[in-house]
């Protein structure tokens, strides 16, 4: 596949086969993906592989501090406090993209719900990935992690699988490092679904736009 291709092709999947992801093709995987740059290379990322009753567990745990009213704690701010335009045009208009696949109108809740808590569980991927990096390091090294985990999906789309990234994993860090028994000195940044897509799936057809060259270039001779 050329590389134009598999970053065009490249997108967020939300529904999975039951098919079982090999150890050896996840070890490959990311034995392509660690030749991603980072400054002066410190190669600042550490990943979690989450499979089985882990995996399980995970989504369960999150689910239950949700249930109860736990207010989310994450290692750093995703979002902005207040959405203003572009930003908040098109974060709705990804919305509606979303739920209008999976059929779920404005009203419906308890559907919207449900979508939601799926997740935290990985939206029935045999995998997650959860990344992680060293609180004591600076925004530069967050910014070598993106560049690890869109190589870790690129990778991955050329083994014939599927990711979706996801910061909502990352909103009871706690929760994670509790289950994983993992040092609170490892900030989580996200985790991502790993599996083999149901191409049938509705969910996995639709595509979010995105803006011309023209509208985010500006050219300096």
């Amino acid at each position: 596949m050329e590389i134009a291709e598999a970053i065009r092709k490249r997108q967020s999947t939300r529904a999975f086969l039951e098919r079982e992801v090999s150890e050896q093709t996840i070890t490959a995987i990311l034995d392509t993906a660690r030749w991603a740059p980072s400054g002066v290379n410190t190669q600042p990322w550490h990943v979690a592989v989450v499979r089985g009753e882990t995996k399980q567990r995970i989504g369960d745990e999150i689910i239950a501090a949700r249930e109860r009213g736990d207010a989310e704690n994450p290692d750093y701010q995703y979002y902005p406090g207040q959405w203003v335009d572009p930003f908040k045009s098109r974060r709705v208009e990804c919305g509606m993209a979303l739920y209008g696949a999976l059929g779920i109108g404005r009203e419906d809740k308890d559907k919207r719900k449900q979508a939601w808590y799926a997740n935290y569980h990985f939206f029935g991927a045999p995998v997650g990935l959860l990344f992680f990096l060293d609180r004591q390091l600076a925004q530069g090294s967050w910014v070598d992690m993106g560049m690890f985990i869109q190589s870790v999906m690129l990778s991955a789309l050329g083994h014939g699988l599927a990711t979706c990234p996801q910061a909502s994993l990352a909103e009871y860090p706690d929760v994670v490092r509790g289950v994983l028994n993992l040092p609170h000195e490892w900030a989580l940044v996200c985790g991502m679904a790993l599996g083999y897509a149901r191409e049938d799936a509705p969910v996995n057809n639709y595509r979010t736009t995105r803006q011309p060259v023209e509208e985010f270039t500006r050219w300096f001779d």
